[in-house]
């Protein structure tokens, strides 16, 4: 009887140490709240986007005119009507002994929504004064930055050289791939 009315306590699991556990769970809640802060910081907009966005879309418009006057000088906000999108090239590039492609998407910024207009109409001409040149690049030459920047000038002088007056700004590798 003395055996029956003796009840045994539960033996602590033999295993992992219960301060582990607690340092193993303390650590993946770290790690799961660092991820997620992370996430909202790259997904989600800064505070003034995001009240230009609600509500401040006057101040947004009387912000961008003002910049639009400012004569469109390097790091100014540009229209975001203004920037026309390219279909990707896909291309051979001259290089004589070896096979290599290059996959380029653009993206061209216009001085108006106008000139964007003008590069849709446009397009097939515009396709082809690129591909032309793309083809005759090797693949050094399109590695190098000095040959990037190159190439991103002679693309802006051949469609400004497709339209009425020169009112395309800048183009922009958004793509480049050497394969």
């Amino acid at each position: 009887m003395s055996e029956a009315a003796e009840e045994k306590a539960p033996a602590a699991p033999a295993g992992i140490p219960m301060k582990m556990v607690i340092i193993i769970v303390g650590g993946v809640l770290v790690l799961a709240l660092g991820g997620a802060f992370a996430m909202m910081k790259m997904m989600g907009g800064s505070s003034a986007e995001k009240t230009q966005a609600e509500g401040g879309g006057e101040k947004a418009a009387a912000h961008g005119a003002a910049e639009e006057k400012s004569g469109g000088e390097h790091g100014a906000v540009a229209d975001a009507t203004a920037i026309a999108d390219l279909d990707p090239f896909i291309v051979n590039l001259a290089d004589s002994p070896e096979i290599r492609y290059l996959k380029v998407t653009l993206k061209v910024e216009a001085d108006n929504a106008g000139t964007v207009e003008q590069i849709k109409a446009r397009t097939p001409q515009i396709r082809d004064a690129i591909l032309v040149l793309l083809t005759s690049l090797d693949s050094a030459t399109a590695r190098s930055p000095q040959g990037k920047h190159k190439l991103r000038d002679d693309i802006t002088e051949r469609i400004n050289g497709l339209l009425p007056k020169k009112s395309v700004k800048s183009t922009y590798f958004t793509e480049f791939v050497i394969q």
